[in-house]
């Protein structure tokens, strides 16, 4: 029988930390997982090797890979966890956390899906979302979604919201300007500007023969238009849905009741039929739904007000 002296025991967090990182296949994934820096799971991993007197991982670059031994010992540090595991004493209710990862654009995030997500998780209090923000202008995207928000002009998918635009105002900038009566008057103002949402469209539902503006505020992001309209210094051609905020306290007034749809509407990326996934895609839609219609109605009584 060996000596209990003999016996030295590696740490249940070095052990989980060499699991997840030969899983996982990077020191930033287990350390995402395990809830700690890349550089806590590379130090935990040090230790249980300096233990057995062998490296258990190659580490080329940022990827790892399994040694012979990192690989025998793998299999039984896995059968031990496992068994610690399946104890009912070891599980705690934060253990029990499904986490679902959403992709978003920057102004849906802010303007539509965070306000509103204490509702779901009211409703699904096991659940740990993680919102990381896509700039789908710049084809920028993290990836590694369960659910993902898209913007697009994609024909035949089925929107989140039926978005309209109209121009939109602070009552400051509309204050220095010529009265904005009709459409034509827009000759007078200026014109904010982002290739997300041109101008031209509207122009020619409005019945005006004008090109697309060529001078004023450029900007890439829907969001950053609106906080720029809101601050006076433009016209925005913006959408209710986004802007609804500021138009419950009056920072940004519609002008004109014509309006078309937005070119680009946000939808679903493919996800999990069932589950948790599932159930934040029909959250997300009926919520969007409500607000679109929300919107649409403060706009009408607004503009109805100043008929």
């Amino acid at each position: 029988m060996a000596d209990p002296g003999d016996l030295r025991f590696p740490s249940i967090d070095g052990l989980r930390a060499f699991d997840a990182a030969a899983r996982l296949g990077t020191f930033e994934r287990a350390a995402d997982e395990l809830h700690v820096t890349a550089s806590a799971v590379s130090k935990r991993v040090a230790t249980v090797e300096a233990l057995i007197g062998a490296p258990l991982l190659l580490r080329q670059g940022k990827q790892l890979a399994l040694t012979t031994t990192g690989r025998e010992y793998l299999e039984q540090v896995r059968t031990a966890l496992g068994l610690l595991a399946a104890m009912p004493q070891h599980r705690r209710a934060a253990q029990r956390m499904q986490r679902l990862r959403i992709t978003s654009p920057p102004t849906f995030a802010r303007q539509v899906l965070v306000p509103h997500l204490a509702s779901f998780t009211d409703a699904h209090p096991d659940v740990e979302l993680e919102v990381v923000l896509s700039v789908p202008f710049l084809d920028l995207n993290p990836g590694d979604a369960d659910v993902e928000v898209r913007s697009s002009d994609t024909p035949g998918v089925a929107p989140l919201m039926d978005d309209i635009v109209l121009p939109m105002a602070a009552p400051a900038l509309l204050a220095r300007l010529p009265p904005l009566r009709q459409p034509l008057d827009l000759a007078h103002a200026p014109l904010l500007r982002t290739p997300i949402e041109p101008w031209a469209p509207w122009f020619q539902a409005a019945g005006l023969a004008w090109p697309e503006p060529a001078s004023g505020h450029k900007l890439v992001d829907l969001g950053l238009t609106l906080e720029a309209a809101a601050s006076g210094q433009g016209v925005v051609l913006g959408r209710p849905s986004l802007a609804q905020a500021w138009l419950l306290t009056g920072a940004l007034r519609p002008l004109f009741p014509v309006h078309i749809a937005a070119r680009q509407r946000y939808h679903l990326g493919p996800h999990a039929p069932t589950g948790t996934a599932a159930a934040f895609a029909a959250w997300l839609a009926g919520t969007c739904r409500r607000i679109a219609a929300e919107a649409a109605a403060t706009v009408q009584a607004q503009l109805s007000g100043r008929a």
